[in-house]
């Protein structure tokens, strides 16, 4: 069960700093025992400022970019699993190294290189770098560096700002809502990740088990109605579903873009304009197909003191992710929207590659 183990603040918040950095454009330095990996982070630093009198230009980017960019087959990358290290022929441009990391420039610069892989150099923290990527919501992909910089995190750190056990519960309210006026809202936050997530509580809480909806955060169809996807719909239809029920709960976990965050998540959709389905799209920026973190959902349960539910969803791997997390899940219960012509491909990728339950 969620809660049992002591988090590490003082690791998680080295991770944040570094975090915290990266979305700055600022470098970090990665330390494994005595090796350490120094980086630039592509999408938010100033390039130009670095490229100058460089004589090699190295760039560590997601195994699955250098699968897009067809290096996997180069000897020194032969490991899928791993980040990739590339060099770059010089002199060489910032736009023409934003065009290498960025997918969704694939089309308007179709023809890329020459460059060629590497050794990889430290594939511990390579790791790490991607998931610090990852948790920055920015493209996984660095400048690798030789100056040390004032941020220094180990592998370990990054572990630790995951940690859902860091996850309290910080404040409650009644809130009304159209679905049931007797409801009440509590507000979870961590020491190190400044990311906050909600449970609402539907109805009087009884000794049955509750009807519970884990629904991630997607601003497009929560807030805008997008048609592209059936986020909104599905919010809306679960919240109906536990209005009927004895009592529910609505954990909205703020895991945008199924963990890839925001910004990345419309680039995803503008791969989807070109052409590729939504788990392509993901790949192509370098992201698992569904980078989420449920251990969050069952630490919220754990702290509500909820040990058994029936889940709302459509997904198996919710129902895997919680029991995997000590929650026991009674029931998998399925929420049935109408389709529209925008979204009928999105469907159609859930239930033949994701292996939703449609």
């Amino acid at each position: 069960m969620a809660g049992t183990a002591v988090p590490d603040n003082k690791a998680a918040r080295r991770a944040a700093r570094a975090i915290d950095a990266l979305r700055r454009g600022w470098p970090i330095t990665i330390e494994v025992g005595d090796e350490t990996l120094n980086l630039l982070p592509v999408e938010t630093v100033d390039l130009s400022s670095h490229l100058t009198g460089q004589n090699e230009v190295r760039l560590l980017i997601s195994s699955s970019r250098a699968a897009t960019l067809k290096l996997l087959n180069q000897r020194a990358a032969g490991d899928p699993e791993l980040p990739v290290q590339i060099s770059l022929n010089t002199p060489v441009t910032a736009a023409e190294i934003t065009a290498i990391v960025d997918p969704v420039l694939d089309m308007q610069y179709p023809m890329k290189g020459p460059f060629r892989s590497e050794e990889l150099q430290n594939a511990q923290a390579a790791i790490a770098a991607m998931e610090l990527a990852r948790h920055g919501a920015i493209l996984p992909a660095f400048m690798i560096v030789d100056q040390p910089a004032e941020d220094c995190v180990s592998p370990d750190d990054v572990a630790a700002f995951a940690d859902s056990d860091a996850l309290t519960i910080s404040t409650h309210a009644k809130l009304p809502v159209a679905a049931n006026a007797n409801a009440h809202i509590y507000g979870f936050r961590s020491d190190a990740d400044a990311t906050d997530h909600i449970a609402l509580v539907i109805g009087e809480r009884d000794a049955s088990t509750p009807v519970v909806r884990l629904h991630s955060e997607c601003l497009t169809g929560d807030v805008l109605g997008s048609l592209k996807c059936d986020c909104g719909p599905q919010l809306h239809a679960a919240l109906g579903q536990m209005g009927e029920a004895s009592w529910g709960v609505l954990l909205y976990l703020r895991q945008e873009g199924r963990g890839i965050g925001l910004i990345n998540k419309l680039r995803a959709y503008a791969l989807q304009d070109q052409g590729f389905d939504t788990v392509d799209a993901n790949q192509r920026l370098g992201f698992a197909i569904d980078a989420r973190d449920f251990s969050t959902a069952a630490r919220m349960l754990d702290l509500l003191n909820i040990p058994k539910v029936k889940l709302l969803t459509n997904n198996p791997e919710k129902v895997q992710g919680l029991e995997a997390s000590g929650i026991a899940v009674e029931e998998r219960l399925p929420v049935k929207i109408a389709a529209n012509p925008h979204n009928e491909f999105y469907l159609d990728t859930k239930r033949d590659r994701t292996g939703h339950k449609l």
